[in-house]
Formats: structure tokens, C-alpha cells, sequence
């Protein structure tokens, strides 16, 4: 395994399966991510303008690099239907060389 210091995953909710394919596709069309995976069906709980709310979302996991977070928000941020989406990046500590040079590959030269 290698350390991944410049490589993300970054969380992204939506509110169905369309807009979180919207979502995954304006990213790999921007060449801001390697890869977007949805997770078709959680359950958010969370407290918006002072009530406790809930509901139904999926989850998008994208993997790309440190640099290039700016742009991907900037496309989710354009492409997303919510007042306050949720963008929440975290590091790969470690990934295989292979994996990482594959996210590198995949974003070409942004």
C-alpha cells in the first residue's frame, strides 16, 4: 500500500437515484473525478431551520484529488438541487499504487 496524501473521497447526499447520476455524471464529464459510486437508498436525520427532519437519499462516493476539489464542488454545487448540499471530503491514507495511479490517470492533467 502507498500513502495517498493527495488523494480524496469525497460525500455527496441527493435527494433520488436521477440527481445522484446527474450529479456523478457532470463530475466524470469535468474530468474532476475518477470514479462516482451511488448508494441508491439511506436514511438521513438531520436538523434543518431549527426541526429535526428526515428522509430518504442516496449517497454518492467520489474519488479524486486534493487538487482538484475546488472544480468538483464548483460542478456539484451548479448540478445540485439542495439550498446546502452536503460536500465533505476526506484523505486515503493509504491506498494500493495501482488504485491511486488509476484516480491520477483518470483526471488527466486538471
Amino acid at each position: 500500500m502507498k500513502t495517498g496524501d493527495s488523494y480524496r473521497v469525497v460525500l455527496v447526499t441527493a435527494p433520488d437515484i436521477e440527481v445522484g447520476r446527474k450529479l456523478a455524471h457532470a463530475a466524470l464529464n469535468e474530468h474532476v473525478v475518477a470514479c462516482a459510486n451511488i448508494i441508491p437508498q439511506i436514511e438521513s436525520h438531520y436538523w434543518w431551520q431549527g426541526k429535526l427532519e428526515s428522509g430518504a437519499e442516496v449517497m454518492i462516493i467520489f474519488k479524486t484529488t486534493e487538487p482538484l476539489l475546488d472544480a468538483l464542488e464548483e460542478v456539484i454545487l451548479k448540478h445540485h438541487p439542495y439550498d446546502t448540499p452536503e460536500i465533505v471530503a476526506l484523505a486515503i491514507e493509504r491506498g494500493t499504487e495501482k488504485f491511486l495511479k488509476w484516480i491520477t490517470e483518470s483526471v488527466g492533467s486538471k
